[in-house]
């Protein structure tokens, strides 16, 4: 009986932090439609994915690096900007890492558009051969994925994955 008060407290507890909790819709990260203003992609859902299939594949995972996230949301909105599909619009890949002080050997970006969820993104990469190469380049240890919305543009949403070293 001396544990009911403590029980209940701990119910009145956990009932508190759950209300503050952003509500759930129950639909992974990676099933989220990515074609809505402020819509982005999970950095730590893509993380995981990649992560799972790169260890299927007897590889390393990879971590969220915060500067490859910082490239990889700039491909993204210059991307979506100009309403083009390109690796070399802000410039090569090492010259961009350079620019921006970023310490690396090796480096490897897939970029894409028209993929409307983290699923379908991976899934295209995945079964592209140059795209899937680039996810298991076994020497790639960090990551940064982004998404960019261009409403007016046929593929609405832009994608760029930066991996390095």
């Amino acid at each position: 009986m001396a544990c009911i008060p403590l029980l209940a407290a701990l119910g009145i507890s956990l009932g508190g932090c759950n209300s503050a909790a952003p509500v759930s819709t129950g639909e992974p990260s990676f099933y989220r439609q990515l074609n809505a203003e402020n819509a982005k992609v999970d950095p730590v859902a893509a993380r995981d994915m990649i992560s799972i299939y790169r260890r299927n594949k007897g590889l390393t995972a990879v971590s969220v690096d915060p500067q490859l996230q910082k490239e990889a949301e700039a491909q993204a909105q210059a991307m979506a900007h100009a309403d083009k599909m390109s690796h070399d619009i802000r410039g090569p890949l090492m010259s961009r890492l350079d620019s921006a002080g970023y310490v690396h050997g090796a480096a490897v970006e897939n970029v894409s558009a028209g993929y409307l969820t983290l699923a379908e993104a991976f899934s295209g990469w995945r079964d592209s051969p140059p795209h899937n190469k680039n996810l298991l380049e076994p020497r790639m240890r960090r990551m940064g994925i982004a998404t960019a919305y261009a409403p007016g543009s046929k593929y609405r949403v832009y994608w760029a994955l930066v991996m390095s070293d």
